[in-house]
């Protein structure tokens, strides 16, 4: 249920955190203004001249969907009358005041008399400044403006019902701390639109509460202080939250912000469903009434907390609720700004599980991620059209995927290099020399071997280790060639790959090949029963650092996931490197982060956890 704050909690919040910021209609320019205890604001049109200050502790800048002098024309005028005790309420920030009259007074005309009635007093008006602010980390997604641009309309008009419905109100419950609107001159208010993490750090710093909430109501009324202006506080809406609960309830995220703003509105004019049951009944009551009064749709927030309660259907915290606390939530990335322009992904150990399989949720990260703007490029040991088989099985290829053959990537353990439009930068070659003496050691000890050339993998013998390479793994079939010469005549050969037990590999191979191939190639390891050898100087950091030359960016724009010794490079290289926890030792001591396991969908949470 929404949380709230009593009071006197509200009262020692503002005074304690809050400093007086009262502008003028007539000195609010729609351009950027700075406030004392927030950074930037950007002033956009038509919004009302309101300051949200935020806590020192967070520092937030906050977006102030601005305001012009038009005033405020729906079915409600803009000097409509009401009923709040005789007032008329007027809904603007400047009005034209005693316009210049054209024509001839009766006077002038040669009139010996001039009969003049008495001017009838001019009523009083009130005036509602509502301003409607978007917290600086809540990205410029086309339905939340949008959203924004509508309350600018709504919440003045539920305003002025609720204020309507004080008069004569024979609530028990409320606290009638705000009873005579007529009283002041003008009413201030603002609602803010922000994510769960901002809404989040206001429950931590205010209610000593860790964790996301729909609607905040913060008071910045003190009674007894006598001011000509009513400044009523803040409503905090997370659209994050709202659009859950707006696909749960069956209705558009307008409508379930427009219930949260009525209930956070109703909370500030003193109702408190948590007091006892008779204060939520007539809370309930009055949520009710204003929004069918304003025909919005959607039930109010108190009674779909019980339909939720019902039907089984309400949000409990989960057993693994601390693990998930800082992961953003599958759907939610459009909520948040990307801190990466980047993100260079392993292949084999990291988006490929221990099957060799991308699921769902890691490739539903990755398109949530695109869609955001993130570019996604691979960085693997593997040749291109293996990674292209791998990502087709989740419609990942092409034009709209990640990978294609016009598509940027580092691939062969940065061998081969390709730019924007799949144009080769780089290519690297391993000494002819070192590839003849590995492939007589293969054939004499009988020791798989692949030569990867390009998009295409030779061997000299078959062998279901080799099979494996193609029909697990999704590299090329590996060609059998007829004699060492056939194979070095047959391809220009990046890298070498040896298959063998993890035990022979550690004991055996990986000590004999990294002294035989000194200061000519280098040993490294991606899996721990496959040993590669390369040529010396080169690596996927480097293929990596080279493409981003390319791209003209630099490393802080760059987010990189992996698990195995090649990744080392590419994770210190990187902003921000993690390495998933089924990585190697040496490869979890340099990176920033671990993640979970490739079987836990690994990339997927560092996505939602780290990238926005």
């Amino acid at each position: 249920m929404h949380p709230h704050f009593s009071s006197s909690i509200r009262r020692t919040i503002f005074l304690a955190k809050y400093s007086p910021a009262f502008h003028s209609p007539a000195t609010i320019s729609p351009e950027i203004h700075s406030f004392s205890g927030a950074s930037m604001a950007r002033i956009v049109t038509r919004a009302f001249p309101l300051a949200f200050r935020s806590s020192p502790n967070n520092q937030t800048s906050l977006r102030f969907l601005s305001h012009t002098s038009t005033r405020f024309l729906t079915s409600f005028s803009s000097s409509s009358s009401s009923s709040v005790f005789g007032r008329r309420i007027q809904i603007s920030c400047e009005e034209e005041r005693n316009p210049t009259r054209k024509g001839v007074f009766a006077n002038q005309r040669g009139y010996r008399k001039v009969r003049r009635w008495p001017e009838k007093k001019k009523e009083k008006e009130l005036e509602l400044n509502v301003q409607i602010c978007l917290e600086e980390e809540l990205p410029d997604d086309p339905e939340i403006l949008n959203i924004a641009e509508m309350l600018k309309l709504n919440v003045p008009m539920a305003m002025k019902l609720a204020f309507d419905g004080l008069k004569d109100s024979a609530y028990k419950t409320r606290d009638a701390a705000i009873d005579d609107v007529g009283g002041f001159n003008s009413v201030e208010l603002s609602v803010l639109l922000c994510n769960d993490d901002f809404i989040r750090k206001l429950n931590k710093d205010w209610r000593d509460e860790d964790h996301a909430t729909d609607v905040l109501s913060m008071s910045q009324h003190i009674p007894g202080l006598k001011l000509p202006i009513l400044m009523m506080g803040d409503v905090v809406i997370s659209v994050e939250t709202a659009a859950r609960q707006a696909e749960e309830r069956g209705h558009t995220l307008l409508d379930e912000i427009r219930v949260l703003m009525v209930h956070g509105l109703l909370h500030l004019l003193g109702f408190d469903h948590e007091l006892s049951d008779e204060a939520e009944a007539e809370m309930e009551k009055e949520e009710e009434l204003l929004l069918r009064s304003l025909g919005w749709k959607g039930k109010g927030l108190i009674q779909c907390a019980y339909d939720a309660a019902t039907n089984g259907s309400l949000q409990t915290e989960t057993s693994d609720g601390e693990l998930l606390k800082d992961r953003k939530r599958e759907g939610s990335l459009r909520f948040y700004k990307p801190k990466f322009s980047y993100i260079f992904c392993d292949m084999d150990g990291t988006l490929l599980n221990s099957r060799s399989q991308i699921t769902s949720t890691t490739a539903g990260a990755l398109r949530e991620a695109m869609s955001r703007g993130v570019k996604v490029v691979i960085a693997t040991g593997k040749a291109r059209p293996a990674v292209i088989s791998a990502l087709k099985a989740v419609d990942l290829v092409g034009k709209d995927g990640i990978v294609s053959e016009c598509s940027p990537g580092v691939f062969l353990q940065g061998l081969l290099v390709y730019g924007i439009q799949g144009r080769e930068i780089f290519r690297g070659s391993l000494d002819s020399n070192v590839c003849r003496e590995a492939f007589l050691y293969s054939w004499e000890h009988k020791v798989p071997l692949v030569a990867f050339g390009q998009d295409r993998c030779l061997t000299l013998f078959e062998h279901p280790l080799i099979d494996s390479l193609h029909l697990v793994y999704h590299e090329p079939k590996a060609e059998v060639m007829p004699s060492v010469e056939h194979l070095l005549a047959a391809a220009d050969i990046q890298k070498l790959l040896f298959f063998d037990t993890p035990e022979s590999i550690s004991t055996t191979l990986r000590p004999y090949w990294s002294e035989a191939t000194k200061g000519r190639a280098g040993v490294v390891q991606a899996m721990p029963d496959m040993l590669e050898i390369v040529p010396s100087g080169t690596s996927k950091g480097s293929g990596v650092r080279m493409l981003l030359d390319h791209f003209g960016v630099t490393a802080k724009e760059v987010m990189a996931i992996g698990d195995g010794e090649n990744d080392i490079e590419m994770l210190e290289l990187a902003s921000l490197g993690v390495a998933l926890s089924n990585g190697a030792e040496r490869t979890k001591a340099v990176a920033d982060v671990i993640g979970a396991s490739n079987d836990e969908d690994g990339v997927a949470d560092a996505i939602y956890r780290y990238a926005f």
